[in-house]
C-alpha cells in the first residue's frame, strides 16, 4: 500500500491522513488543567443543547454600542483563522471582544490551505529522504500519520464559538479608518462600514488587533501612512482531481521537486487535492491560479505516478495568498520564514501575521498576551483554548453519523411539489457528522421536517437543509458564502457548484427575504466567483460517482 502507484519512490513519502472533524479536537476540563473553573464555564456555554451564536443584528448593535467611555477590551480586524482564534481566546479570558471581517469568515487565505495539520515539517524527520531525492537505490517509502481538516468549516466554527462565549463578531464589516485619541498618539477604535446595509458606525476598544492576513499592511497604514510594508505575499495554488488518483486515507508527499518545493497529493472530501506552488504575487481579494502554475503541479505529480494526469481531470483550481513576514535580505518567498510575528508599531495597534493553520491557536494566544500588555487589560484568567472544543465538538465521536442514519429521513420535494421520503444514507450522514459535529442533528431535522432533504448536486452529500441551517446559525449571507465556505462545492467541483447555484439562491431568498433583483445579482456574483477557479469542463467526470440524489 505504501508503494501505491509510485514510480520514483526514492523521492516520495506516502502519508496516511488521519481526518480530524471540525468539531472534535481537544479534551474536556479537569482539575489539572490551568484555570479549570474558567474552562468549565466556557465548556458549559459551548456544550449546552441548542447553543447558537446571536443573530447578526445583535452583533452589530453590540459593536456599535461601544463608546470612548465604555470601550471593548479588544477589537479584532480580520475573520480568518488567526482573527477568530484571537476573538475566541480573548473572550474565554473574560475580556470584552469584538471582531470585524470585511468579507466573510475564512474568505481569504484561511479557506485556501492544503488542509493539512501540517505535513511539510514531517519531512525534516527524514533528512536522508530529502537529501537523496534522486537516488534510485531507495526502493521503499515512509508512511507517517498526519492531521487533515476542512479549513473553512473549522474557521466558521471558531467564529461561531467565539460568538457563543461572548464575542461580538460581524462579517461584511469593513474598517474604513482607525480612530486615534485626542493626542493622536494611540489607536482607540475603528470606523466600520456594514457593507450589507451601507451604514457606518464607530467601534471603540482599548486595543485593536490587526489580523488581516495579506492585508495587514493596509491596516497598519491607517495608523501611520509612512509605515514600512512587512508582508511578502506568496501565491499557493492547488488543484482538485477525481478520487481515483488517491486511495482512501492515503496521500502522497513529494518532499523535493525539481525546483526544491514540496508537493502534496491527498484525499479530501471524496476527491484528490494536489499542490502547491510558492511564488511572489500581488495582493488581491480574489487571487486566481495561472495556467503555468496548474501545469507545474500536474507535471510534478506525473513524475511519481504510473498514470498520466490530464488537464481535463482538473475539477477545480484555486490560489491562496500566504501573508509571509518580510525579510529585507530575502530574494524569493521560499526562503522567507513561515513563523508568525506579533508586534506593536503604533500604540494601541497589535499586528499579528505569518504562521499557518497548524499554529493558529498559539498565534492567537501570543496576540492576546500582547494586547493585554498594550492595553493594561485585566483578564479574569489565562488562556484556556488549548483544552476547549468548538461548537458541535462535545459529545461527538466517529460513530455519531449512525444516529443520523437511524433516526432521520431525507424528505425531498419533487419538481411537482410533492414531498417524498428518502434514506439518510451513510454518505450524507457521515458528511453532516464531520461538518457539523453534534449540531448535525439540527441540519437533519431541517431536512426531515421542512422538505429540504434533497442533495444539491449529483455525486456530493451536501443537502438543501444545510443552506437554511447556515443562513440561520452560521452568518451565511450570500450564495458564495455557502458554496465556498459553508460547504466546499466550489473547491471540489466548479461545474457542480454552478449547477447548484439557482437552488441555493432560492433557499437563501426565503431565509433572507431577497427580491428578484437581489437573486439575479447573487447568481451573477456566484458565476463570477466560480470563474476564478480554473477547472476544465470535464464531461467524463461531470457528476461524480453517483447517479441519483
Amino acid at each position: 500500500m505504501a508503494t501505491w502507484r509510485l514510480r520514483r519512490a526514492a523521492a516520495a513519502i506516502a502519508a496516511s491522513s488521519a481526518v480530524v472533524a471540525a468539531g472534535a479536537a481537544w479534551p474536556s476540563a479537569s482539575a489539572s488543567d490551568p484555570f479549570p473553573a474558567a474552562l468549565e464555564a466556557a465548556r458549559r456555554r459551548v456544550a449546552q443543547p441548542g447553543a447558537a451564536p446571536p443573530p447578526r443584528a445583535a452583533q452589530r448593535a453590540a459593536l456599535a454600542g461601544s463608546t470612548p467611555a465604555d470601550p471593548l477590551d479588544v477589537l479584532v480586524v480580520g475573520g480568518g483563522a488567526t482573527g477568530c482564534g484571537v476573538a475566541l481566546d480573548a473572550a474565554t479570558r473574560g475580556l470584552r471582544v469584538g471582531l470585524v471581517e470585511r468579507e466573510d469568515f475564512s474568505s481569504g487565505t484561511s479557506s485556501r490551505s492544503t488542509k493539512l495539520i501540517h505535513g511539510d515539517e514531517s519531512v525534516e524527520l527524514f533528512p536522508t529522504l530529502a537529501k537523496n531525492s534522486h537516488d534510485r537505490s531507495l526502493r521503499g517509502t515512509v508512511v507517517y500519520y498526519d492531521g487533515q481538516m476542512n479549513d473553512s468549516r473549522l474557521n466558521v466554527g471558531l467564529a461561531c464559538t467565539a460568538a457563543v462565549v461572548g464575542a461580538a463578531i460581524l462579517n461584511y464589516a469593513e474598517v474604513v479608518s482607525l480612530i486615534k485619541d485626542e493626542s493622536g498618539e494611540r489607536i482607540i477604535g475603528a470606523r466600520i462600514r456594514d457593507t450589507l446595509s451601507g451604514k457606518e458606525f464607530d467601534a471603540f476598544a482599548k486595543v485593536v488587533v490587526n489580523a488581516a492576513g495579506p492585508f495587514c499592511d493596509s491596516v497598519r497604514k491607517m495608523a501611520n501612512n509612512d509605515v514600512v510594508p512587512m508582508i511578502s505575499p506568496s501565491s499557493g495554488v492547488h488543484i482538485v482531481l477525481p478520487d481515483y488518483y488517491s486511495p482512501d486515507g492515503m496521500g502522497l508527499i513529494v518532499p523535493k521537486t525539481k525546483d526544491g518545493r514540496v508537493v502534496f497529493m491527498l484525499p479530501w472530501l471524496g476527491r484528490t487535492v494536489a499542490g502547491t506552488t510558492d511564488s511572489s504575487t500581488a495582493i488581491t481579494m480574489l487571487p486566481e491560479p495561472h495556467e503555468d502554475e496548474i501545469q507545474f503541479i500536474l507535471d510534478a505529480i506525473c513524475d511519481y505516478l504510473n498514470v498520466q494526469v490530464r488537464r481535463s481531470d482538473v475539477l477545480s483550481a484555486w490560489s491562496g495568498i500566504r501573508p509571509l513576514a518580510m525579510d529585507p535580505s530575502a530574494k524569493n518567498t521560499e526562503s522567507i520564514s513561515r513563523d508568525h510575528v506579533v508586534f506593536e508599531d503604533y500604540p494601541g495597534l497589535i499586528t499579528i501575521t505569518g504562521g499557518k493553520w497548524t499554529t493558529y491557536r498559539s498565534m492567537a494566544e501570543d496576540a492576546v498576551n500582547a494586547a493585554i500588555r498594550s492595553g493594561n487589560l485585566k483578564p479574569a484568567n489565562g488562556c484556556v483554548t488549548d483544552h476547549l472544543h468548538i461548537l458541535g465538538g462535545y459529545g461527538w465521536d466517529p460513530a455519531s453519523f449512525t444516529v443520523l442514519a437511524q433516526n432521520y429521513k431525507r424528505m425531498k420535494r419533487t419538481y411537482g411539489g410533492k414531498i417524498i421520503p428518502g434514506a439518510m444514507d451513510s454518505a450524507v450522514s457521515k458528511h453532516l457528522s464531520h461538518a457539523y459535529g453534534t449540531l448535525a442533528t439540527q441540519v437533519a431535522s431541517i431536512a426531515q421536517n421542512e422538505g429540504l432533504g434533497k442533495r444539491l448536486a449529483h455525486g456530493y452529500p451536501f443537502l438543501e437543509a444545510e443552506v437554511a441551517y447556515c443562513a440561520r446559525h452560521e452568518y451565511c449571507e450570500s450564495a458564495v458564502d455557502f458554496i465556498a465556505r459553508r460547504c466546499r462545492l466550489a473547491f471540489l467541483d466548479t461545474d457542480a457548484a454552478g449547477r447548484a447555484l439557482p437552488r441555493i439562491i432560492e433557499i437563501l431568498a426565503l431565509e433572507r427575504k431577497w427580491d428578484k433583483a437581489r437573486q439575479k445579482l447573487e447568481l451573477q456574483k456566484g458565476k463570477d466567483f466560480l470563474e476564478t477557479f480554473k477547472s476544465s469542463k470535464n464531461a467524463q467526470f461531470r457528476d461524480g460517482k453517483h447517479n441519483g440524489q
